[in-house]
């Protein structure tokens, strides 16, 4: 009879044990992701750095739907070219091109410029919506007139993109995701941008400048408040993604037509 007693007891008992156990490891790990959210990643999206993937919007002074925005003349015969290129009836498909004229025009894609390229390819706000918060190349808030996007990630961290990073701030006297008081310069961290090759590199506006240096970053910034625009590329003398130690293969002239092939061919 008491062996029979015990039984439920020990089950309770064990089933309490299971339950602090589950609270407690979850309450750790609840601890590790608020320290962990502290410490800066290595890998930030471009929408927690400050540029254009938000996925809200929220009016303000000078982006809502009453915010000043016509196409020029001239990017209106553009749109007419690009809309040109594709089959009739599917004005849709030149979402892409037509919000990259507009972002050109005005620097940036307040919610009427976005208005605006729905009803000239005359399709709902929405559609137009979903294209500008799903690539970050659209920049949903105001950025300075140069747009310098670092990469810090693998290949970029590898060659010392902190320093790059630390210069830029330096230089600038502002952080990741702020603006110059002046409004010429804004800075944010972004993903890959495809040069691996050329680490550590930037991306101003349309421009990569490559293979850097903290040095080559006082230049570019010096070169542009000038109004100059520095020559894009590597900036360690190489051509394009060469190897920077020179050639490890075809070193040679190749060899003429027939090279290899038995002689009784």
């Amino acid at each position: 009879m008491s062996a029979l007693c015990c039984r439920p007891i020990s089950v309770v008992s064990t089933g309490q044990n299971y339950a602090v156990k589950m609270f407690l490891t979850s309450a750790i790990r609840s601890v590790v992701s608020q320290t962990s959210r502290q410490v800066r990643s290595l890998h930030q999206s471009a929408a927690r750095a400050g540029a254009g993937g938000i996925f809200v919007h929220r009016d303000t002074p000078d982006n809502n739907p009453d915010t000043p925005f016509e196409f020029t003349v001239d990017n209106l015969k553009r749109i007419d070219a690009i809309i040109s290129m594709y089959p009739e009836g599917h004005k849709q498909a030149a979402t892409i091109p037509v919000l990259d004229l507009a972002q050109r025009q005005h620097g940036w894609l307040p919610i009427s410029a976005m208005n605006k390229v729905a009803e000239v390819l005359e399709v709902p706000p929405m559609r137009i919506y979903e294209v500008a918060t799903f690539y970050t190349m659209f920049l949903r808030q105001p950025v300075g007139k140069y747009h310098i996007q670092i990469c810090t990630t693998t290949p970029c961290m590898l060659c010392d993109s902190d320093s790059i990073l630390e210069a830029l701030q330096n230089k600038l006297g502002i952080k990741v995701g702020g603006m110059t008081a002046d409004k010429m310069f804004s800075l944010i961290e972004v993903e890959c941008l495809g040069a691996c090759v050329n680490a550590p590199m930037v991306q101003i506006n349309d421009n990569y400048y490559e293979d850097l240096s903290p040095k080559d970053i006082d230049q570019i910034i010096d070169e542009l408040k000038a109004g100059q625009v520095p020559p894009p590329g590597p900036r360690n003398g190489r051509f394009s993604c060469e190897p920077a130690g020179g050639l490890t293969s075809l070193s040679e002239p190749p060899p003429g037509p027939g090279f290899g092939v038995r002689a009784d061919l």
